[in-house]
């Protein structure tokens, strides 16, 4: 009898803590309550489940907990301008990105403010690998701040832990490229994947787990000699940098970046299993804070002081051509994709992204849940097309206006 009643106790725990997670999600969400998923398999959820688990993966109950970002008290203000005049259907582009946000910011004002999928200002989305773009620019504040003495130091030089393996003589700015030349598996339909299969990893004791996960894996190549894509070192740079500041990631970020940057409102970032950050994704923001991260790269990542919170120079450096990565006028700088003509990106998996032209000064920010899942061939062009549609667009006014006599 008492075993019954101490297993019926536990059973109304468990049920008030998972009301608790349900009602603490807002109104929208709650709506599509069915179609949330029930198991931590992110990249083999349905389309529904996506839609529904999108804006509020740092609220679900079957992930692991997550750690604030504060804002600061006054938010930069992104005045509205002039409706875009875009040669596109947007809401068909819309529609093909399966968009849950679209904002085009040009010189400090929003020109195009859109939403989809019942998504709004308010909510927020989860960032996937664009949170690798903020990632980096916290190694630029740890070398200003003296935290890091060398983009040339060995990642065992702040992670002892992995002293002996194949990282061991891999350094920070060989990570940041992903030229670390050691094993990794990328692909999102894999569920044996490195990609799948690290955030299940049991650690061993004591040892932070994607460190554990890591330091087993063998080397391929040499350092330094072959680009290939890996979230596994991007969450190794948010360790090193935790370690190297002694905070939390999150805690860097809002100090560094979250309020410096003025954001509107306060994010948060998922956490793995053993309670560290998880830097090569999952920030949950507002697409109009995102906007913003865009805006203050466009301005040298600058703090209210006018002084940039990253070295001189070194900005300069993450956004232009580190590695090539085999594809025409396109490279890869320190966890930023970038392109021949002097823009660069922050990217993430179903649709996420940061564009920022700093020739034009401009800054688009989209947030999605493609139809055919991680990668979509199909959509990452027509976000590609949407960019250069931009760009045209805005050039044609600069023609315009110089064509009618009138100051630019």
């Amino acid at each position: 009898m008492k075993i019954k009643k101490l297993a019926l106790a536990l059973l109304v725990t468990l049920a008030v803590a998972g009301g608790l997670g349900w009602f603490s999600l807002d109104k929208e969400t709650r709506g599509l309550l069915a179609a949330l998923p029930t198991n931590r398999d992110l990249l083999f959820w349905s389309q529904p489940q996506r839609d529904a688990a999108f804006r509020a993966l740092d609220r679900l109950p079957i992930l692991a907990k997550a750690r604030a970002i504060p804002a600061g008290g006054t938010a930069v203000p992104l005045p509205p301008g002039p409706p875009l005049p875009l040669a596109l259907d947007i809401d068909t582009y819309m529609a093909g990105q399966r968009s849950a946000a679209l904002l085009v910011v040009h010189d400090g004002k929003l020109r195009l403010e859109r939403y989809g999928l019942g998504f709004d200002p308010q909510g927020r989305w989860t960032s996937f690998s664009v949170a690798k773009s903020f990632t980096s620019t916290l190694v630029g504040a740890a070398l200003r701040d003296g935290h890091i003495r060398s983009m040339d130091d060995k990642v065992s030089d702040y992670i002892p832990q992995m002293k002996g393996s194949a990282y061991d003589d891999v350094s920070i700015r060989q990570l940041l490229t992903m030229t670390s030349g050691v094993r990794w598996n990328e692909n999102y339909a894999d569920p044996h994947s490195d990609v799948a299969q690290f955030n299940n990893h049991k650690p061993e004791a004591g040892v932070e787990s994607i460190v554990s996960y890591l330091r087993r894996l063998p080397r391929e190549v040499p350092a330094g000699t072959r680009w290939h894509y890996s979230t596994g070192e991007t969450n190794l740079v948010g360790i090193l940098v935790s370690e190297a500041t002694k905070k939390p990631l999150a805690d860097y970020l809002s100090e560094k970046i979250w309020q410096p940057a003025g954001m509107e409102q306060p994010a948060t970032w998922i956490l793995s299993s053993t309670g560290k950050e998880i830097s090569g994704c999952c920030i949950q923001a507002a697409t109009r804070d995102f906007a913003r991260f865009g805006l203050f790269i466009l301005n040298g990542a600058r703090a209210g002081n006018g002084q940039s919170i990253v070295p001189d120079g070194w900005l300069a450096e993450a956004t232009t051509e580190r590695a090539p990565i085999g594809q025409p006028n396109r490279g890869y700088g320190y966890q930023w994709w970038t392109y021949a003509d002097g823009s660069f990106a922050a990217r993430g998996i179903f649709g996420q992204g940061i564009f920022i032209d700093p020739k034009r000064k401009l800054v688009i920010a989209s947030n999605a849940n493609w139809a055919a899942g991680a990668t979509d061939p199909a959509a990452t062009a027509a976000r590609e097309a949407f960019y250069r549609a931009v760009q045209k667009a805005v050039d044609g006014e600069v023609v315009s206006v110089a064509g009618s006599g009138e100051p630019k």
